[in-house]
């Protein structure tokens, strides 16, 4: 089959966002997410409600995605589905949906690794938005991850740094949860950031050997601090609010920049790309960039609707397995936790 006809569906449902995606080659023609809201009230997502709305999003969700892309289902080349890590009922849901399109149209089914997709949705065809050279140095955070990896080709990587404890993900939304910040926190936490002075409270950075990360003592570091300031002055949180999530900010930015700067000067590689959920951070963006400037490192930065988790990097790792033949039967397993 000649490249220029390649169409791939891609499903993705590690989660609690149903997300699918078509590809013409390495070009997004649609990329549609549904997103479950019923997890705010818990203040975190809840197995169980994730893989029943999954069920109930993935049938019109998976049609929109093809009428956005204006395909039909017969013109479709291949199913590209997320194996893991995720959450094991969230999981089930979409490969059993995409063994069981993929055996009715008798096409291809192809399983993708999640953090893989983070790291090779820079290869998505986007104008304005350039594409990595081999090798490169990935750095992957998310609510769940916090890794650099040595990338050397589309499926050569290596992990040489990676958290001992909390991801950075949970490090933002556990600050927000001490500081009252409703779920999800992050993003909230990233807003007030930008009206505050990040200098105005000093936290401790881990001392963690080599490139690995943690983020445990840190939110510990954050509690105490907040239960003390409030036992001093009960509005403390209220009157500084914008201060103490600058300056939480800036101490996790500067975790991340301290390991980078680290890994470049082990490997000889300066070109850095940022993926998952929380390379949305304006923070961490800002400080990617200026490295530029700072260190002469080539950096990229993905596309907004690519750095949550999204069906259309599924995809593009899917395109790279179905040019390369790397196919599955339907007796292939979603996995929680799966080998990088």
């Amino acid at each position: 089959m000649q490249n220029s006809e390649v169409f791939i569906l891609a499903i993705e449902s590690s989660c609690d966002d149903t997300a699918a995606a078509v590809l013409h080659n390495d070009k997004v023609l649609s990329n549609v997410v549904a997103n479950q809201l019923i997890h705010a009230q818990y203040g975190g997502v809840v197995p169980e409600l994730a893989s029943r709305a999954h069920q109930q999003n993935i049938v019109p969700v998976i049609d929109a995605a093809l009428r956005q892309a204006n395909i039909s289902k017969e013109q479709l080349s291949a199913i590209a589905f997320t194996q893991g890590p995720g959450l094991m009922g969230s999981l089930l849901v979409g490969s059993s949906f995409a063994k069981s399109m993929a055996l009715a149209l008798g096409i291809p089914l192809v399983s993708v690794n999640h953090m893989h997709a983070h790291i090779l949705a820079h290869f998505i065809d986007e104008e304005g938005f350039e594409k990595p050279n081999f090798p490169f140095l990935a750095l992957t955070i998310s609510g769940g991850h916090t890794q650099i990896v040595q990338v050397n080709d589309f499926f050569d990587m290596t992990i040489i740094g990676e958290t001992t404890d909390d991801a950075v993900g949970e490090a933002f939304d556990k600050s927000a949860k001490i500081l009252g910040l409703p779920y999800p926190g992050g993003p909230l936490v990233d807003k007030l950031a930008q009206l505050g002075n990040p200098k105005a409270f000093a936290f401790t950075k881990p001392k963690v050997p080599g490139l690995n990360f943690s983020f445990s003592g840190l939110k510990t570091a954050i509690l105490y601090f907040v239960q003390k300031k409030k036992l001093e002055n009960p509005n403390f949180i209220a009157e500084n609010i914008n201060d103490i999530c600058a300056s939480i900010q800036y101490t996790i930015v500067e975790i991340l920049m301290d390991k980078l700067k680290l890994a470049v000067k082990e490997t000889g590689i300066n070109q850095i790309a940022i993926g998952g959920g929380v390379s949305a951070n304006s923070g961490i963006r800002t400080a990617i960039k200026d490295t530029e400037q700072k260190y002469g490192w080539k950096t990229f930065v993905p596309k907004f609707e690519y750095t949550t988790d999204n069906a259309a990097m599924i995809g593009i790792v899917g395109y790279q397995k179905f040019l390369s033949q790397q196919f599955e039967t339907a007796a292939v397993v979603s996995k929680a936790r799966i080998q990088f």
